[in-house]
């Protein structure tokens, strides 16, 4: 590395394996999968019989089912219903089947978040909306990577 011209210490390259530790958040583990299925009867009795996740909520409205995997949740949505159509046809060869995935953050604070994504160069997509996860219903703001894959930043759940 060369040194610096003003005799001071050069620059050090950042780890890449290090993560930061100015964050105005705590990632804390995946709330849930959204995958998306041909069949969601099937699914839903696959999941259910061979994995034992429980369906803890229907949004029919949607082609959506929401089963309980542990702490967590995998979304089931049907490639014909309303929120599947976004996705292309099913699931097959170059089609993708994730739609997103969800990871709980802590706290939720919108105006760090959006500081903080901002000074990244990584657009948020559209509002703070509430959305129905592991811990129940709470805040989501909506993110891409670099290879166009969708991330909900979700922050904790309301009180009842």
């Amino acid at each position: 590395m060369p040194e610096p011209a003003d005799g001071g210490t050069p620059p050090t390259t950042a780890n890449p394996l290090q993560a930061p530790t100015a964050l105005p958040f705590a990632v804390q583990r995946i709330d849930h999968l959204v995958l998306r299925v041909r069949d969601l009867a099937r699914s839903i009795d696959f999941y259910g019989a061979v994995l034992g996740c429980a369906v803890v909520r229907r949004r029919d409205e949607l082609g959506l089912a929401h089963l309980r995997a542990g702490a967590s949740m995998i979304d089931l949505v049907s490639v014909d219903g309303p929120l599947g159509r976004k996705g292309g046809g099913a699931p097959a060869g170059d089609r993708r089947n994730l739609d997103h995935f969800c990871l709980r953050i802590d706290p939720f604070d919108e105006a760090a978040l959006r500081a903080h994504l901002g000074r990244h160069g990584v657009p948020v997509q559209g509002a703070v909306v509430s959305n129905f996860g592991a811990e129940g219903q709470g805040p989501s703001l909506y993110i891409e990577d670099p290879d166009g894959n969708q991330i909900e930043l979700k922050g904790p759940s309301a009180p009842p």
